[in-house]
């Protein structure tokens, strides 16, 4: 598997040395590399954070072939500007690309190192990468390098080989990056491998007797496969193939994912156990009230997306949901079983102890069932499609303790944003390992409210979010999905479990918090805000907060204020987005919808909207100013405007106060 051949560094042949565009925090330093008249300096301030928001957004996902290469960083902000526009990178010939930390965060979208490669660039450079982010580069042959020293040595035009490049990876991603690419790795090394008996179960058995192991551990050596690449005993920081209870994947995934696999494998497919495999429809139910796609032309685009994902489901037979619009809803009489993909594995599928793969950075969300939950982009589903191995790398684990008690009006999106400030955590500490969530605080939450913590692991930059089933997970699954299920003796972390650090929190000392524009990572207590935003737009709703209990919180806040002939204010509209139709019909079996409709919300059917910019609830203007219970916020992700994002008793006080105020504090009539 040695491969020592220089990487064919520049593609462009116009000079001797690649061209290469780093990242500024200075939209001008980056006009002046676009247009050659500028090379700047190693010293030139990099862009940390760079989301795959910002490498692709939103409209461009329409697209799954090599159109892609047009739009690579069109939504990239450096200041208050968009530097780079449409065709710009194919233009430049840019062949190499430079940024800070935590590069390609956010959503799973395989486009963004797709839009890249199509656009020429061979090699991304940064300081450190998102998981998925990295992971899919290697998966489609972009070639990644933490090492900024290359830079210079480029500048210098000295060839790189692919041993420099997958210097410090582990084995399997080494392998896969000098294969050219996961499909070609999987077609070679990995048919059959799904029906093979785990790897070495008495030695698991044994290992779990003699040493320590998380509860992450534990579920993942029953599920790991036996490879002809993967060692039978892979330590931490290796890389695995792991057999998934459940694999899913929604539209903005599909058609690309049925595009590669058609195009390397013929048709028809030889699918690995399809009745484990779930496809959802759940971005694009308002796609024609969305004014992100409406002015940009490209509803049709999405239709035509949507089409190529029912058009695999019915070839192959898959299981199906699709969420509705109002219309449809009513057209239906609400029989239809719908929601946001990773909201209802948690309702429908997910059980502890198992596996559970997503086409979502936010399919964590299940982990507050106890099961193992991560994302994976494009690539990594098609080829579990074909050979049911799913790639991991063996992660370290963080144990978050939250002690004490939640004070009044503090909730689990609270914890997250107060998480997501800690210094450690915004400097990359978490990224890729697993956050188990343990302590008083988690003994006495409810699923509902430990899902919000699992699903933001995402903003946390983890792998995944677990907690260990319970008498609460028993309760869920018996009273919501009618399931009786025992938790086994085995289903928990052991005392002597080996951590990468342990970060504690005092819940009791929290207080409602709120992130800044820009980054869920902005997160400052509301109490020491001392300039009160207003606001212009309120959206409740998306995966994290779109379940039973965020419409409890939602209910209270604007039931308070409807007692008291209280409306919204002139200027301020209120929308309310349902994750999944088991939680609309809780709630119109509750009588919510009647105090919703009473303080003049507007009601939307479950889907993604607003939080993935596709549908009512997003900004139009840059100058609109958002208070949202979703879990990004980063530049475009909702709209042009900016978004603050709170829990839901916030966003609930503000939309009634027209400013950013806590519920406590609207009671109070502070907000006056």
């Amino acid at each position: 598997m040695t491969m020592t051949a220089a990487v064919a560094l520049p593609a462009c042949v116009l000079d001797a040395a690649p061209r290469i565009l780093l990242l500024s925090q200075d939209p001008a330093c980056i006009l002046a590399q676009l247009d050659g008249t500028r090379e700047p300096s190693s010293t030139v301030p990099l862009r940390d954070d760079v989301s795959t928001d910002e490498i692709t957004p939103l409209p461009i996902l329409t697209h799954f072939d090599e159109k892609l290469g047009r739009y690579p960083y069109t939504g990239l902000r450096a200041g208050a500007a968009q530097p780079i526009g449409v065709d710009a990178i194919k233009r430049a010939g840019i062949n190499v690309v430079v940024a800070g930390k935590r590069y390609g965060k956010g959503s799973s979208r395989e486009h963004s190192p797709m839009a890249e490669k199509w656009a020429g660039v061979r090699l991304v450079i940064a300081e450190s990468f998102e998981r998925i982010y990295r992971q899919n580069a290697d998966n489609i042959g972009l070639y990644t390098s933490t090492d900024l020293g290359l830079v210079e040595r480029l500048r210098r035009g000295e060839s790189i080989t692919v041993d420099e490049i997958v210097a410090g990876r582990d084995g399997l991603a080494a392998a896969i990056v000098r294969a050219g690419g996961l499909l070609a790795f999987g077609q070679r090394h990995l048919q059959g491998v799904a029906q093979a008996p785990a790897v070495g179960r008495g030695d698991v058995q044994a290992a779990q007797r003699n040493a320590p192991r998380t509860l992450f551990e534990k579920i993942i050596q029953r599920h790991v496969l036996e490879t002809p690449v993967t060692p039978a005993d892979a330590p931490q920081g290796a890389g695995v193939f792991v057999r998934a209870d459940w694999r899913f994947i929604h539209e903005y995934y599909t058609g690309m994912a049925a595009h590669m696999l058609h195009a390397r494998f013929g048709r028809p497919l030889r699918l690995v156990d399809p009745a484990r495999i779930v496809v959802f429809e759940d971005h694009t139910s308002y796609v024609e009230e969305s004014p992100n796609h409406v002015r940009a032309g490209i509803v049709p685009n999405i239709r035509v997306m949507c089409q190529a994902q029912r058009d695999f489901v019915d070839a192959y037979q898959l299981r199906h949901h699709r969420t509705l619009t109002e219309a449809e809803a009513a057209q239906e009489g609400g029989a239809n079983v719908a929601g946001i993909s990773h909201a209802m594995m948690a309702e429908h599928y997910a059980l502890p102890g198992q596996v559970v793969v997503g086409t979502d950075s936010h399919t964590p969300h299940s982990g507050a069932l106890g099961c193992v939950a991560f994302g994976v982009g494009t690539t990594d589903m098609a080829n579990a499609f074909v050979t049911g191995a799913v790639r991991l790398t063996l992660p370290a684990s963080l144990r978050v303790d939250l002690a004490g008690a939640l004070p009044p009006g503090v909730t689990a999106k609270d914890i997250v944003l107060h998480l997501l400030a800690l210094p450690e955590i915004r400097s990359g500490a978490g990224v890729g390992k697993v956050f188990e969530f343990t302590g008083d605080v988690i003994t006495g939450m409810s699923v509902d409210e430990r899902a919000t913590l699992t699903n933001m692991t995402a903003e946390l930059g983890g792998l995944t979010g677990i907690v260990a089933p319970d008498a609460e997970t028993v309760r869920f699954l018996r009273e919501r999905r009618g399931v009786d299920v025992a938790v086994e003796p085995w289903m928990h972390s052991d005392p002597d479990a080996v951590y990468a650090a342990t970060l504690r929190v005092d819940c009791s000392a929290l207080s409602p918090l709120v992130a800044a524009p820009g980054d869920p990572g902005n997160g400052i207590p509301l109490s020491s805000l001392q300039a009160r935003p207003r606001i212009d737009i309120a959206y409740g709703g998306s995966c994290t907060a779109g379940k039973r209990e965020d419409f409890d919180a939602y209910h209270q806040v604007l039931a308070w204020a409807v007692d008291r002939g209280l409306r919204l204010p002139d200027g301020v509209t209120l929308y309310l987005q349902y994750g999944t139709t088991a939680v609309r019909d809780y709630c119109v079996a509750q009588g919510y919808d009647r105090t919703f409709a009473a303080i003049g919300a507007r009601i939307l059917q479950p889907s993604c909207g607003a939080c993935a910019n596709c549908g009512p609830g997003s900004s139009t203007e840059p100058g609109q100013v958002t208070i949202s219970a979703i879990n990004r916020n980063f530049p475009g992700r909702s709209g042009p405007g900016s978004v603050w994002l709170a829990s839901p008793p916030t966003v609930m006080a503000s939309a009634l106060a027209g400013k950013l105020v806590s519920f406590a504090e609207l009671q109070a009539g502070d907000a006056a």
